[in-house]
């Protein structure tokens, strides 16, 4: 999910305001029963909970882009860990994500946790593949998932909101913890949170209990998110260098750009250098 920005949107002309309005009506008469719409125009297809906030976006010219810069700084996971074998999603919303590690990382297996069956049921809309042998998706509860699955995952991405936000279940010490085990030595887990969540705080004390301190976070370009990476085993403490020769090895492979978000990893960096947070770095 990625909160909108109203400051980005430009002026309109006076002669679109009523059209806007009643455009507006409509979407706020379907937002009002919470239940996830998709909202066009042309370009791109939206999916929404409510008018607030969206979901994902598809640009229906290009549908494996990742439009939302929330979903591109997410996929810096790919700084820590270069190749996984496994990968796990908590949260489906427009498949952006799954649509691109399926596209583009054609040696992981993907499974994908979503619990509300009628986001499942629009994947068609966002042009999501069908399930193979190495996508599946699950209309199951991401908590339980962590909690039982016997398989181990190189990377896990939770990213799983509703009309309210991110359920607390999300954000438990237990599931957290759940979390840990279930990454495999050297795995990392992702976090989508809201920037501006006083809870936020909260949250990664929990995280840092859980993965003994390894944890970084990086604010979403242009957004009111901020993305949390919490690493299973010593990949927090690559060297700077080696982080610019993987951004340089991603851009060679990977039709999206990351220097936003190295350099939001590497501000992280010097910022916990100056303040005393115990992580070790290595340069």
């Amino acid at each position: 999910m990625e909160l909108l920005l109203n400051e980005q949107n430009p002026p309109l002309p006076e002669e679109s305001v009523p059209m806007l309005l009643n455009r507006f009506d409509h979407l706020m008469s379907i937002s009002n029963n919470g239940k996830p719409f998709i909202y066009t125009n042309g370009r791109s297809a939206f999916l929404h909970f409510d008018i607030l906030a969206v979901q994902s976006e598809m640009d229906v010219n290009a549908p494996y882009r990742l439009v939302l810069s929330y979903t591109r700084t997410m996929m810096g996971f790919l700084l820590f860990h270069q190749a996984p074998k496994s990968i796990a999603m908590i949260g489906l919303g427009g498949g952006s994500m799954p649509k691109y590690c399926h596209r583009y990382l054609p040696e992981a297996s993907i499974v994908v946790l979503e619990k509300n069956e009628e986001v499942i049921a629009l994947r068609d809309h966002f042009l999501i593949p069908e399930d193979d042998d190495r996508l599946s998706i699950h209309c199951a509860d991401g908590v339980d998932f962590v909690k039982t699955a016997e398989q181990q995952y190189d990377v896990l991405v939770v990213d799983g909101f509703d009309k309210a936000g991110q359920p607390p279940r999300l954000c438990s010490q237990d599931f957290y913890d759940d979390c840990y085990r279930l990454l495999a030595q050297d795995g990392i887990m992702v976090v989508n949170l809201i920037d501006n969540d006083e809870v936020n705080e909260i949250y990664l004390d929990r995280m840092r209990r859980s993965f003994d301190d390894a944890v970084i976070t990086v604010p979403v370009f242009e957004s009111h998110n901020r993305i949390a990476f919490a690493c299973k085993g010593d990949s927090l403490q690559l060297s700077n260098q080696v982080l610019i020769g993987r951004l340089r090895a991603i851009a060679a492979s990977h039709p999206m750009d990351l220097h936003q978000v190295l350099k939001g990893i590497l501000q992280q960096r010097q910022l916990e250098l100056v303040t005393g947070r115990s992580q070790a770095v290595v340069f």
